[in-house]
């Protein structure tokens, strides 16, 4: 379990330095593909502005969560809904745009490829904590251990 423990926190570490890169990135304005999803997209400044702040706090919120774990169970399953809410809302994004409408020559598939390694991420955070959890009452109730 401890061991479970330091690989979900090194995980969600990796995940707030990731959001704290896409912050900068948006930020700054630098189209980086996988720091920008939609990287060959036009896009305005305000909304790279608010990319960039929804970021710098998913980046806060992991790195508390990532301290310890075990005890922020509330936190990293909120942090687990808003991955899958981030993952299913690419998707929708991913299938619902028009993106030929956008600009011309625009990849598509590239997206796909960035929501896939976000949701290999996600899946490995919930397999993580659900191992860290076996011991928790969180995910067995016959255990009281709060």
């Amino acid at each position: 379990m401890e061991r479970d423990k330091r690989w979900l926190g090194w995980s969600l570490r990796a995940g707030s330095l990731y959001f704290f890169l896409v912050s900068v990135a948006h930020a700054i304005g630098i189209k980086v593909p996988g720091l920008f999803i939609y990287f060959d997209v036009p896009s305005y400044a305000y909304q790279d502005r608010i990319i960039a702040f929804l970021s710098l706090g998913w980046s806060i919120l992991f790195w508390v969560v990532a301290i310890e774990p075990g005890s922020n169970r509330k936190l990293l399953h909120a942090v687990l809904l808003m991955g899958c809410t981030g993952v299913i809302g690419l998707g929708l994004i991913n299938l619902t745009t028009d993106f030929e409408s956008l600009k011309e020559g625009l990849q598509p598939a590239y997206y796909w490829l960035e929501t896939a390694v976000l949701a290999v991420y996600l899946l490995v955070l919930i397999i993580l904590s659900m191992r860290l959890g076996r011991g928790t009452r969180v995910f067995n109730p016959e255990i009281k251990n709060d």
